[in-house]
């Protein structure tokens, strides 16, 4: 079949443009080639007819993915989106419906796009019930046109979309709300001048978080105590040589000093770290 053999293994990857640009190449499938391809696919589950199908659908793909350019998500990420979209249509199209496939995986394309913005467009989810997903889509395109809502024009959207006027004014609040960092770096900005972690309480210098402090740390410094008690006289003293000195000496130096490898040494300290961590732990 001269048009299978016309449609590549796999588009250009490196450059969005560049595989725009492909996608816009890739020839178009007539309705009996449409149809046939179809059978193919649902009578012997022919994944070849299911890629040329793909493949022959990508530009609609990438046009319906221009259009949700506005919410500031990259436009690679809407057409990868959009073409998961478009095989989930594939592997449900019925070619005896009577249908195009573009008229049928439209949907599917959009749904996937959907989601896909509702859960990167914020921090914090603003849509996750039904209605608010179509009202969140729907009030973004209203709003384009009409800017800020007039209570008149708050009720004609909400009788348009058979929601009430208060969950219409609550989106749109959220739609003009912006995302801010807990913790933000110092900053002069005038917009966000304190970062909202500045609000809370700092009890570091409260007595009864000092007190807990201080009882932890002579806990913690009494069971470190007893652990290397518990250890041999050279282990402890590689420990005490490595870790608690001011000068700590190095594995040559110690096994200079015991005689043995440095390998050696390094394995009696890791064993006496083992055991005071299990006893730490316990």
């Amino acid at each position: 079949m001269n048009r299978e053999l016309a449609m590549p293994v796999a588009l250009p990857t490196g450059s969005i443009n560049a595989y725009i640009s492909a996608a816009y190449q890739l020839p178009m499938l007539t309705t009996r080639e449409e149809h046939d391809l179809a059978v193919r696919l649902r009578d012997h589950n022919d994944l070849e007819a299911a890629r040329i199908m793909v493949m022959s659908h990508l530009r609609f793909v990438i046009r319906i993915a221009r259009g949700y350019s506005g919410y500031g998500l990259a436009l690679p990420d809407l057409i990868q989106e959009g073409t998961v979209g478009l095989m989930k249509a594939v592997r449900r199209f019925d070619p005896d419906m009577g249908v195009r496939l573009v008229s049928f995986a439209v949907h599917w394309i959009k749904s996937e796009i959907h989601e896909f913005v509702l859960r990167n467009w914020r921090i914090v989810k603003v849509a996750t019930t039904k209605a608010q997903r179509k009202l969140f889509f729907n009030l973004r395109s209203a709003k384009k046109r009409l800017g800020w809502f007039s209570q008149e024009e708050v009720e004609g959207v909400a009788k348009d979309l058979g929601v009430k006027p208060e969950v219409v004014l609550e989106m749109e609040s959220r739609l003009a709300g912006q995302d801010m960092a807990f913790d933000l770096q110092e900053s002069s900005d005038e917009e966000h001048p304190v970062a909202p972690a500045s609000f809370l309480p700092d009890m570091r210098m409260e007595p009864a978080t000092q007190l807990e402090h201080a009882d932890s740390t002579s806990h913690e410094q009494k069971l470190l105590y007893t652990a290397l008690d518990d250890l041999d006289e050279r282990s402890k003293a590689i420990l005490q040589a490595r870790w608690l000195s001011d000068k700590k000496a190095t594995l040559h130096e110690l096994a200079d000093h015991y005689n043995v490898s440095a390998e050696r040494i390094r394995q009696i300290e890791k064993s006496a770290m083992n055991k005071i961590k299990a006893q730490l732990v316990a």
